[in-house]
Protein backbone atom coordinates (compact mmCIF):
# COMPACT_ATOMS: atom_id res chain seq x y z
CA UNK A 1 0.00 0.00 0.00
CA UNK A 2 1.29 3.67 -0.38
CA UNK A 3 0.47 7.17 1.52
CA UNK A 4 -1.05 10.24 -0.33
CA UNK A 5 -1.87 13.53 0.24
CA UNK A 6 -4.69 16.03 -1.11
CA UNK A 7 -4.90 19.96 -1.12
CA UNK A 8 -7.70 22.03 -1.89
CA UNK A 9 -7.82 25.81 -0.74
CA UNK A 10 -6.13 28.97 -0.81
CA UNK A 11 -2.99 28.44 -3.21
CA UNK A 12 -0.08 27.05 -1.15
CA UNK A 13 3.32 25.98 -2.13
CA UNK A 14 3.52 22.87 -2.60
CA UNK A 15 6.88 22.10 -0.81
CA UNK A 16 5.04 23.51 2.05
CA UNK A 17 3.19 20.29 2.79
CA UNK A 18 5.43 18.07 0.82
CA UNK A 19 8.62 18.78 2.76
CA UNK A 20 8.04 21.30 5.47
CA UNK A 21 5.42 19.22 8.67
CA UNK A 22 7.27 17.01 10.77
CA UNK A 23 5.29 14.11 9.65
CA UNK A 24 5.19 15.13 5.62
CA UNK A 25 4.54 13.31 2.98
CA UNK A 26 8.27 12.83 1.78
CA UNK A 27 8.85 11.76 5.62
CA UNK A 28 6.08 9.05 4.85
CA UNK A 29 7.97 7.55 1.98
CA UNK A 30 10.51 5.82 3.87
CA UNK A 31 8.96 6.26 7.40
CA UNK A 32 5.61 5.29 7.13
CA UNK A 33 3.86 5.13 10.88
CA UNK A 34 0.37 3.71 9.97
CA UNK A 35 2.15 0.84 7.37
CA UNK A 36 3.56 -2.21 8.98
CA UNK A 37 6.10 -1.63 6.07
CA UNK A 38 7.49 1.99 6.32
CA UNK A 39 8.76 2.17 2.94
CA UNK A 40 7.00 3.77 0.40
CA UNK A 41 9.74 3.93 -2.18
CA UNK A 42 8.15 2.63 -5.14
CA UNK A 43 8.03 5.61 -7.22
CA UNK A 44 5.96 9.16 -6.44
CA UNK A 45 3.75 11.65 -8.50
CA UNK A 46 2.21 14.92 -7.69
CA UNK A 47 -0.19 16.44 -9.99
CA UNK A 48 -1.21 20.33 -9.51
CA UNK A 49 -3.93 22.72 -11.02
CA UNK A 50 -3.06 26.13 -12.29
CA UNK A 51 -5.95 27.18 -13.12
CA UNK A 52 -5.34 30.59 -15.00
CA UNK A 53 -3.28 28.78 -17.36
CA UNK A 54 -5.21 25.46 -17.92
CA UNK A 55 -8.49 23.31 -16.46
CA UNK A 56 -6.37 20.20 -17.11
CA UNK A 57 -3.77 19.43 -14.46
CA UNK A 58 -0.06 19.03 -14.35
CA UNK A 59 1.54 15.83 -13.48
CA UNK A 60 4.90 14.91 -12.60
CA UNK A 61 6.05 11.34 -11.86
CA UNK A 62 9.07 9.34 -11.23
CA UNK A 63 10.62 6.03 -10.18
CA UNK A 64 12.77 7.65 -7.66
CA UNK A 65 12.28 7.36 -3.95
CA UNK A 66 10.52 10.64 -3.22
CA UNK A 67 13.36 11.40 -0.23
CA UNK A 68 15.94 11.91 -2.62
CA UNK A 69 14.66 13.02 -5.83
CA UNK A 70 15.92 16.56 -6.15
CA UNK A 71 13.64 17.69 -8.62
CA UNK A 72 10.64 16.89 -6.63
CA UNK A 73 12.27 19.63 -4.40
CA UNK A 74 13.72 22.02 -6.60
CA UNK A 75 9.90 22.09 -8.28
CA UNK A 76 8.15 21.86 -5.08
CA UNK A 77 9.20 25.36 -3.59
CA UNK A 78 8.42 27.05 -6.91
CA UNK A 79 4.93 25.86 -7.69
CA UNK A 80 1.99 27.47 -5.76
CA UNK A 81 -1.18 25.74 -6.32
CA UNK A 82 -5.10 26.03 -5.05
CA UNK A 83 -5.83 21.92 -5.61
CA UNK A 84 -2.81 19.21 -5.60
CA UNK A 85 -2.41 15.60 -5.04
CA UNK A 86 0.47 13.67 -4.21
CA UNK A 87 1.65 10.33 -4.12
CA UNK A 88 4.42 7.66 -2.83
CA UNK A 89 4.36 4.47 -3.77
CA UNK A 90 4.24 0.97 -2.54
CA UNK A 91 3.75 -1.63 -5.39
CA UNK A 92 1.63 -4.06 -4.12
CA UNK A 93 3.28 -7.74 -4.84
CA UNK A 94 3.15 -8.17 -8.44
CA UNK A 95 2.69 -5.25 -10.07
CA UNK A 96 5.45 -3.27 -11.98
CA UNK A 97 7.59 -0.95 -11.04
CA UNK A 98 7.57 1.47 -13.59
CA UNK A 99 7.03 5.60 -14.01
CA UNK A 100 3.32 4.56 -15.65
CA UNK A 101 2.21 3.26 -12.99
CA UNK A 102 3.18 6.09 -10.50
CA UNK A 103 -0.05 8.07 -9.55
CA UNK A 104 -1.84 10.42 -9.69
CA UNK A 105 -3.47 9.58 -12.88
CA UNK A 106 -4.84 11.89 -14.89
CA UNK A 107 -7.15 11.79 -17.75
CA UNK A 108 -8.99 15.27 -19.10
CA UNK A 109 -9.44 17.51 -16.07
CA UNK A 110 -9.35 14.41 -13.39
CA UNK A 111 -6.96 13.38 -10.98
CA UNK A 112 -6.90 9.74 -9.24
CA UNK A 113 -5.19 7.76 -6.67
CA UNK A 114 -5.31 5.03 -5.05
CA UNK A 115 -4.15 3.22 -1.67
CA UNK A 116 -4.70 0.16 -1.36
CA UNK A 117 -5.00 -3.44 -3.77
CA UNK A 118 -7.56 -4.73 -5.82
CA UNK A 119 -7.53 -8.34 -4.82
CA UNK A 120 -7.34 -10.83 -7.18
CA UNK A 121 -7.07 -8.26 -9.69
CA UNK A 122 -5.30 -10.45 -13.01
CA UNK A 123 -8.49 -12.89 -12.71
CA UNK A 124 -10.92 -9.57 -13.52
CA UNK A 125 -8.46 -7.90 -15.63
CA UNK A 126 -10.19 -8.81 -18.60
CA UNK A 127 -13.82 -8.16 -17.55
CA UNK A 128 -12.80 -4.20 -16.47
CA UNK A 129 -11.15 -3.83 -19.85
CA UNK A 130 -14.14 -5.46 -21.65
CA UNK A 131 -16.41 -3.00 -19.86
CA UNK A 132 -14.38 -0.25 -21.06
CA UNK A 133 -14.89 1.73 -23.95
CA UNK A 134 -12.26 2.12 -26.56
CA UNK A 135 -11.08 6.13 -25.75
CA UNK A 136 -10.61 4.68 -22.35
CA UNK A 137 -9.53 1.11 -22.80
CA UNK A 138 -6.10 3.05 -25.18
CA UNK A 139 -5.96 5.66 -22.57
CA UNK A 140 -4.85 3.15 -19.76
CA UNK A 141 -1.08 2.96 -20.06
CA UNK A 142 0.22 0.88 -17.43
CA UNK A 143 -0.49 -1.88 -15.38
CA UNK A 144 -2.42 -1.35 -11.70
CA UNK A 145 -5.26 -1.88 -10.71
CA UNK A 146 -5.51 1.34 -9.32
CA UNK A 147 -5.27 2.71 -12.70
CA UNK A 148 -7.95 0.29 -14.64
CA UNK A 149 -10.14 2.01 -11.40
CA UNK A 150 -9.94 5.11 -12.77
CA UNK A 151 -11.50 3.92 -16.09
CA UNK A 152 -14.26 2.32 -14.48
CA UNK A 153 -14.72 5.69 -12.24
CA UNK A 154 -14.51 7.70 -15.81
CA UNK A 155 -16.83 5.26 -17.70
CA UNK A 156 -19.38 6.03 -15.04
CA UNK A 157 -18.78 9.81 -15.53
CA UNK A 158 -19.48 9.56 -18.92
CA UNK A 159 -17.70 13.15 -20.32
CA UNK A 160 -14.32 14.18 -18.54
CA UNK A 161 -14.50 17.38 -18.96
CA UNK A 162 -17.32 18.20 -16.97
CA UNK A 163 -17.27 19.67 -13.57
CA UNK A 164 -19.75 17.69 -11.07
CA UNK A 165 -20.40 18.10 -7.30
CA UNK A 166 -18.71 16.95 -4.72
CA UNK A 167 -21.40 14.82 -3.80
CA UNK A 168 -21.62 13.35 -7.41
CA UNK A 169 -17.76 12.54 -7.21
CA UNK A 170 -18.54 10.55 -3.64
CA UNK A 171 -21.50 8.38 -5.34
CA UNK A 172 -19.06 7.62 -8.00
CA UNK A 173 -16.57 6.22 -6.08
CA UNK A 174 -18.89 4.02 -4.55
CA UNK A 175 -20.25 2.94 -7.72
CA UNK A 176 -16.43 2.31 -8.79
CA UNK A 177 -16.32 0.31 -5.65
CA UNK A 178 -19.79 -1.58 -6.35
CA UNK A 179 -18.17 -2.50 -10.22
CA UNK A 180 -15.12 -4.24 -8.62
CA UNK A 181 -16.70 -6.16 -6.09
CA UNK A 182 -19.07 -7.16 -8.61
CA UNK A 183 -16.56 -8.66 -10.93
CA UNK A 184 -14.98 -10.08 -7.58
CA UNK A 185 -18.20 -11.90 -6.95
CA UNK A 186 -18.23 -13.47 -10.12
CA UNK A 187 -14.56 -14.33 -10.04
CA UNK A 188 -15.06 -15.79 -6.49
CA UNK A 189 -12.41 -13.86 -5.13
CA UNK A 190 -13.04 -14.47 -1.46
CA UNK A 191 -9.86 -12.33 -0.01
CA UNK A 192 -10.16 -8.72 1.52
CA UNK A 193 -9.42 -5.18 -1.33
CA UNK A 194 -8.23 -2.29 0.69
CA UNK A 195 -9.96 0.68 -1.64
CA UNK A 196 -8.70 4.43 -0.90
CA UNK A 197 -9.42 6.29 -3.57
CA UNK A 198 -9.10 10.09 -3.77
CA UNK A 199 -10.76 11.75 -7.17
CA UNK A 200 -10.42 15.76 -7.75
CA UNK A 201 -11.46 18.02 -11.03
CA UNK A 202 -9.96 20.36 -9.72
CA UNK A 203 -12.35 22.33 -7.49
CA UNK A 204 -14.98 19.79 -6.17
CA UNK A 205 -13.00 16.38 -4.55
CA UNK A 206 -13.97 13.07 -2.79
CA UNK A 207 -11.81 10.29 -1.10
CA UNK A 208 -13.15 7.21 -0.06
CA UNK A 209 -11.81 4.89 3.12
CA UNK A 210 -13.34 1.40 2.30
CA UNK A 211 -12.43 -2.37 2.81
CA UNK A 212 -14.62 -4.76 1.19
CA UNK A 213 -14.51 -7.59 4.51
CA UNK A 214 -15.90 -4.96 7.23
CA UNK A 215 -14.09 -6.70 10.15
CA UNK A 216 -11.04 -5.58 8.82
CA UNK A 217 -9.88 -2.18 9.32
CA UNK A 218 -8.93 -0.25 6.13
CA UNK A 219 -5.78 1.79 5.22
CA UNK A 220 -5.40 5.28 7.52
CA UNK A 221 -7.25 8.30 6.19
CA UNK A 222 -7.51 11.87 7.90
CA UNK A 223 -8.72 15.43 6.88
CA UNK A 224 -8.24 18.87 8.41
CA UNK A 225 -10.29 21.83 7.39
CA UNK A 226 -10.12 25.61 8.18
CA UNK A 227 -6.69 25.49 8.80
CA UNK A 228 -3.32 27.38 7.22
CA UNK A 229 -0.08 25.10 7.67
CA UNK A 230 2.69 27.50 8.90
CA UNK A 231 6.14 26.56 9.92
CA UNK A 232 9.01 28.22 11.65
CA UNK A 233 12.42 27.29 13.12
CA UNK A 234 11.67 23.67 11.54
CA UNK A 235 8.55 23.05 13.55
CA UNK A 236 5.27 23.54 11.85
CA UNK A 237 1.57 23.18 12.77
CA UNK A 238 -1.60 23.68 11.33
CA UNK A 239 -3.34 27.21 12.55
CA UNK A 240 -6.50 28.75 12.36
CA UNK A 241 -7.06 30.68 8.82
CA UNK A 242 -8.53 33.83 7.46
CA UNK A 243 -11.65 33.08 5.44
CA UNK A 244 -9.72 33.49 2.18
CA UNK A 245 -6.80 31.02 3.26
CA UNK A 246 -8.75 28.87 4.47
CA UNK A 247 -8.30 24.65 2.93
CA UNK A 248 -9.11 21.33 3.45
CA UNK A 249 -6.52 18.43 3.92
CA UNK A 250 -6.50 15.23 3.15
CA UNK A 251 -3.50 12.47 4.01
CA UNK A 252 -3.14 8.84 4.95
CA UNK A 253 -1.31 9.84 7.85
CA UNK A 254 -1.52 13.05 10.39
CA UNK A 255 1.46 15.31 9.02
CA UNK A 256 1.62 17.22 12.03
CA UNK A 257 1.25 16.01 15.98
CA UNK A 258 -1.45 18.32 16.73
CA UNK A 259 -3.90 15.04 16.82
CA UNK A 260 -6.71 17.60 17.62
CA UNK A 261 -6.56 18.92 14.29
CA UNK A 262 -6.94 16.28 12.15
CA UNK A 263 -10.35 14.20 11.92
CA UNK A 264 -9.62 10.24 11.17
CA UNK A 265 -12.13 8.91 8.53
CA UNK A 266 -14.54 6.27 10.06
CA UNK A 267 -13.98 2.89 8.01
CA UNK A 268 -16.28 2.65 5.14
CA UNK A 269 -17.02 6.38 4.72
CA UNK A 270 -16.71 8.51 1.78
CA UNK A 271 -15.45 12.47 2.31
CA UNK A 272 -16.52 14.84 -0.07
CA UNK A 273 -15.32 18.52 -0.23
CA UNK A 274 -17.07 20.97 -2.53
CA UNK A 275 -15.38 24.04 -4.53
CA UNK A 276 -16.60 26.35 -1.54
CA UNK A 277 -14.55 23.80 0.82
CA UNK A 278 -17.69 22.48 2.75
CA UNK A 279 -17.22 19.03 3.98
CA UNK A 280 -19.01 16.36 4.12
CA UNK A 281 -18.59 12.53 5.21
CA UNK A 282 -21.17 9.61 5.35
CA UNK A 283 -21.48 5.91 5.76
CA UNK A 284 -21.47 3.72 2.46
CA UNK A 285 -22.28 0.04 1.92
CA UNK A 286 -21.59 -1.31 -0.68
CA UNK A 287 -22.81 -4.83 -1.75
CA UNK A 288 -21.40 -7.56 -4.05
CA UNK A 289 -24.46 -7.61 -6.11
CA UNK A 290 -25.16 -9.87 -8.60
CA UNK A 291 -25.83 -7.22 -11.51
CA UNK A 292 -23.38 -5.26 -11.07
CA UNK A 293 -25.37 -2.16 -11.56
Amino acid sequence: MCRFLCYTGSPMMLADLLYRPGHSLILQSYKSRERREPLNGDGFGVGWYQPEISQTPCVFTSLTPAWSNRNLQRLSEHVKSPCFFAHVRAASPGMQVAEANCHPFQFGRYLWMHNGTVEGFNRIKRRVQQSLPDHLFHAIQGTTDSEHAFAIFLNLLGDAERVVPARELGQLLVRTVERLEHWALEAEIAGPSYYNFAVTDGRNLAAIRYVSDQRLEPASLYYATGKKFSSSDGDGCLGEAAEKECAVIIASERLTEQKEDWVRVAPNHVLMVTDELDVAVELVSVQRRANGS
